[in-house]
């Protein structure tokens, strides 16, 4: 430096500008307590609750082997329950979750396919004439309809067999014996369903695993009436281990707790979907957020934007300052929205065992139509539970009519379920056109006759010819070989065509 320069006014040293330090953003305990997932079951290995009129009916200490939830499986076992989400979720919630037609469609849809093309008798055709119409007096295809219903919301459903005995009759809870001297003509007055939420278990084996009536109750509580349960047939679709029949009130695994994960995840994928939509596109506005706040007070700006939010259309304006302002849109991509709410929807068909051309009415993306193979596939599971669950009761409740409507049992008479698989027009056209080429074929080598091929046809329930009358004479059949080969189809050509 000069001495001039020494002389001269020196300015003041630039001063650093710092900027004011922000406290840091500390996560407390109380926070992480507070965001923590609340368990949702307590102990599942309890007595469920059940209405008053049970309990004061046949007053219990407790459940069988309580004693022991503290130790070995019994803790290991509520552990992975709480742990899975699994439990009894107890017969009023599961009434409420009817309400719901994701839950509602799976139970009823099933049910009326049990149901729809019903049972076909063999025997005596007069003698299945008459059970069939009292059959459809009683409504016993409705009222199994009925129970398949109950068993999927519930998992237990019960049917009641009238005999006319009063509800506070001691003879309620005697076993109903099948025979004449105990059922009359006529004494069958009924059959009624009632939901399990009116019935609980009263005695049941708990001591020797090798008993027929082991955690298989002989007695049932309804109201203030104690029942025989071959007076009132259970329904149980989806039995359960030993060790949890007495907290699921001897109930099975429902159709409505089996699918209730896969509800629950549709449901928020909808309501994710639908907030999604209101909200896919967010304005933002960049500006000196210091400067705004600099005050210590905000409401200028956000008195602004709230203006902005509330006039905010297509015609609207929103002023900015050009120097330290700027606005932009940030919108979310909505192209596979779609795709994931209707593969959410579809895990519930998966889980309940219905194809989705049946539950939703339309073929899953991403897997094709719904293919023939599919549709079997349910019609064989349909066919299983029918078997499995329906036909033993189905064949009690017969025997208890015919004797109300003969006075005897007939052995000759059976059933069997029909088929619920149904060809198309063409499919069938083909294996008629088959038949009757084998049937020619057959005449003409004198192996059947032609009554006997009539006879066949008349008795086809998928022959257009069903039901005729075979009074009439037969028409000859030709014996020019001509004639027969133009009705087999023609002579051959030299490429393999006929005529």
């Amino acid at each position: 430096m000069g001495l001039l320069d020494y002389f001269k006014p020196q300015s003041p040293p630039a001063q650093e500008v710092v900027a004011p330090s922000r406290p840091p953003f500390l996560v407390k305990s109380t926070h992480l307590a507070q965001a923590a997932p609340k368990p949702e079951l307590g102990n599942p290995w309890q007595l469920p609750e059940l209405p008053k009129f049970a309990l004061d009916a046949a007053p219990r200490s407790g459940m069988a082997m309580d004693d022991a939830l503290q130790s070995g499986i019994y803790a290991y076992a509520m552990q992975g329950a709480r742990t899975e989400g699994i439990g009894f979720l107890g017969f009023p919630y599961l009434a409420e979750l009817s309400q719901r037609p994701e839950y509602r469609l799976v139970s009823t849809i099933f049910a009326r396919e049990c149901t729809r093309k019903w049972i076909k008798f063999s025997g005596d055709e007069a003698k299945c004439d008459e059970l069939e119409v009292a059959l459809d007096r009683y409504g016993v295809q409705a009222k199994f309809r009925e129970l398949v219903e109950h068993d999927g919301f519930f998992g237990r459903a019960h049917l009641f067999i009238d005999l006319g005995d009063n509800a506070q009759d001691e003879e309620l809870s005697r076993p109903l014996i099948i025979s004449d001297r105990k059922i009359k003509q006529g004494g069958l007055k009924g059959i009624e369903v009632s939901e399990p939420f009116w019935i609980y278990p009263l005695a049941y084996e708990t001591a020797n695993p090798l008993s027929k009536d082991f955690y298989r109750p002989n007695l049932w509580q309804v109201m203030t009436s104690t029942v025989h349960r071959t007076r009132l047939l259970t329904f149980v679709g989806n039995e359960l281990p030993d060790m949890l029949k007495p907290s699921y009130a001897f109930a099975g695994l429902s159709r409505s707790q089996m699918i209730k994960p896969y509800v629950d995840n549709w449901l928020g994928t909808r309501d994710s979907v639908a907030d999604l939509l209101r909200s896919f596109s967010t304005m933002v506005v960049k500006t000196d957020m210091t400067a705004a706040l600099a005050t210590g007070t905000n409401d200028g700006l956000i008195n602004r934007m709230e203006l902005f939010s509330r006039t905010r259309d297509n015609r609207g304006l929103f002023m900015l300052d050009k120097e330290s302002e700027d606005l932009a849109n940030v919108s979310t991509p909505l192209g596979t929205l779609d795709a994931l709410q209707k593969q959410a929807l579809e895990q519930i068909c998966y889980i309940a065992g219905i194809p989705a051309t049946i539950l939703l009415g339309d073929s899953p993306d991403g897997l094709n139509a719904t293919s023939d193979g599919e549709l079997r596939t349910f019609y064989n599971t349909v066919a299983g539970y029918q078997e499995r669950v329906l036909r033993a009761p189905l064949e009690y409740l017969l025997q208890v009519v015919m004797l109300s409507e003969w006075g005897e049992i007939d052995e000759d008479i059976t059933f069997e379920f029909m088929d619920l698989w149904e060809m198309d027009e063409e499919a069938k056209a083909r294996i008629r056109k088959s038949d009757a080429d084998a049937d020619v074929a057959y005449a003409a080598a004198g192996i059947v006759s032609p009554e006997e091929v009539r006879e066949r046809i008349v008795n086809d329930e998928d022959s257009p010819w069903f039901g005729l009358d075979l009074s009439a004479p037969a028409p000859e059949l030709p014996d020019d070989g001509e004639e027969l080969k133009a009705l087999m189809g023609g002579e051959k050509d030299d490429d393999g065509e006929g005529d």
